[in-house]
């Protein structure tokens, strides 16, 4: 499985943005997830989704961020809105794996920044 992130960008405090990781390979059936990893700390998870649409959220982006995919167009979207400088990374594609654990995910795209500027 091979996955490109697109989508991030810079943006202010209280803003929206979008990213998208097209995925391509053997995609049936798998979950699907965004990481994120800002400079300095660990990376970890933002958001996951099952091949049904069941999703999962960890506590810092509920309300906010809203997970998504595409079956179809074998696309998974991570809809960020009221960013604030926090959330300032570089945001993950993932695929393969079931937990908050990294290691737990088999197959990664190569990232894309986000910066939130306050």
């Amino acid at each position: 499985v091979q996955l490109v992130e697109s989508g991030g960008g810079l943006v202010q405090a209280g803003g929206s943005l979008r990213l998208s990781c097209l995925a391509s390979g053997r995609t049936f059936n798998i979950n699907m997830g965004w990481f994120r990893q800002a400079p300095g700390k660990e990376r970890e998870l933002v958001a996951s989704i099952s091949w049904s649409g069941r999703t999962i959220y960890t506590d810092f982006v509920k309300g906010r961020f809203a997970i998504s995919r595409d079956n179809a167009k074998n696309t998974l979207y991570l809809q960020m809105n009221s960013l604030q400088p926090e959330d300032t990374a570089v945001y993950f594609c993932a695929a393969g794996g079931t937990r908050a654990v990294v290691t737990a995910w088999a197959y990664w795209g190569q990232g894309t920044q986000v910066t939130v500027s306050s």
